[in-house]
């Protein structure tokens, strides 16, 4: 018998089906129309590709690619998929090599991914082979188009995918450059998850400042991230982008923290260095978190700088994966403190342990009647619009404004 779908009125934007998060007709879809149409992916940081060989795998919508540096000016990013019988080239997670070779029947591409070499191809002693008519260059690995930004690398599977940077917008740019400056980096270390749950719950999750003082013991408790701070919320024009920027305050009980059912004064730190912010960074935020619709999250929070990938696995379930950075120069105390402030985050963080949780208990609420409800966006009002105050969900509708044109849900 046929499912039929609850409907999504054409002007709702304050509400999504929730059909939207477990349909394996609409997430297939979603690979189709967003992670492989026009919109940029992020595959990585150049410095994690330093010398001419060096490589790294990775997932971007369901497709494995690998992230090559290929001369000491460019970066590559391939299909991980031969063009002969479409087996892995490489399994590593990440290495160095000369060339790309199948393990099956030993093709060998170049770091761009031309095809250089193919075994017998002119048979053995006069028989069998390839024909006469093949060509190297028709089998090459497919390479998508790549952009480097300020020690970045961000791919796209299509030709029409605007400039990065417009595809960005000049809204949000500035917050990008504040923190991605192009000054380089330095990996600090990673952090990987599974989480059971649609991929664009977290996107929300991270465009929802309401849920953060009331979700987060620990950001209400030490004044991380508390709704009486200094905060904005910006969109760029199309709404799919976002960043939340605020002000760290000093904490302590008032009349917005008794409101709070997760604020306890009770609390304390055996160590406060794990919340001491040092300025290092233009302006006064000591939060920039952006969400750039589809596959990245970029956070500044105290001196934690962070990328954080989105990898979708199905309806249900997607990976997560965090890599805590630097810059070159941090000293040695600059290097500690980032560890330091890295323990608030990822699977285990301080705080991050508590979406992922929620994420997955959403996701079930979902599945159990998957064409009866619809979550709700409505705080703040039903309009798409910037805002300077922490009960808002403006970004979600925003995200879900674009998400439906592009889906024609």
């Amino acid at each position: 018998m046929e499912v039929v779908k609850s409907v999504w009125s054409a002007d709702e934007t304050a509400s999504v089906p929730y059909w939207v998060y477990t349909d394996p007709d609409v997430y297939q879809s979603e690979l189709d129309r967003i992670w492989y149409g026009e919109h940029w992916l992020y595959c990585g940081l150049e410095v994690e590709v330093p010398e001419i060989g060096n490589f790294r795998t990775l997932t971007l919508g369901q497709r494995p690619v690998i992230m090559t540096r290929n001369s000491a000016t460019e970066i590559s990013v391939v299909e991980n998929r031969c063009a002969h019988r479409g087996t892995r080239l490489c399994w590593e997670r990440s290495g160095k090599a000369q060339n790309l070779t199948c393990p099956y029947h030993q093709w060998t591409y170049d770091l761009t991914g031309n095809l250089q070499g193919v075994p017998f191809r002119r048979g053995i002693a006069g028989q069998g082979g390839m024909p006469a008519d093949f060509k190297p260059s028709d089998n090459n690995l497919r390479r998508l188009r790549v952009e480097s930004v300020n020690g970045l690398v961000w791919a796209t599977f299509s030709e029409r995918t605007p400039p990065f940077r417009e595809y960005l917008g000049p809204k949000l740019w500035p917050q990008y450059e504040r923190v991605w400056s192009g000054r380089k980096l330095r990996v600090v270390g990673y952090n990987r998850q599974r989480i059971q749950g649609n991929w664009k719950l977290m996107l929300e999750n991270n465009k929802d400042p309401y849920h953060a003082a009331l979700l987060h013991t620990f950001f209400a408790t030490f004044g991380l991230f508390r709704p009486d701070q200094k905060s904005a919320l910006q969109m760029d024009d199309t709404g799919r982008h976002a960043c939340l920027s605020s002000v760290m305050g000093q904490g302590g009980a008032n009349a917005v923290t008794a409101a709070l059912p997760g604020y306890d004064a009770s609390m304390k730190l055996q160590d406060p260095r794990l919340t001491q912010a040092l300025k290092e960074l233009p302006g006064e935020e000591t939060i920039s978190d952006i969400t750039l619709f589809p596959s990245a999250i970029l956070l500044q929070q105290v001196n934690s700088l962070q990328t954080r990938q989105i990898v979708p696995h199905g309806p249900g379930v997607f990976d997560f994966i965090w890599t805590f950075v630097g810059f070159d120069d941090d000293d040695a105390e600059m290097q500690q403190r980032r560890v330091r402030h890295a323990n608030l985050f990822g699977p285990s963080g301080f705080v991050s342990a508590d979406d992922s949780e929620v994420i997955q208990q959403a996701q079930r609420g979902f599945e159990m009647s998957a064409n009866e409800g619809s979550a709700l966006t409505l705080m703040g009002g039903r309009k798409v619009e910037s805002a300077s105050n922490m009960a808002t969900e403006t970004a979600i509708r925003g995200m879900y404004g674009y998400y439906r044109t592009v889906m024609e849900l």
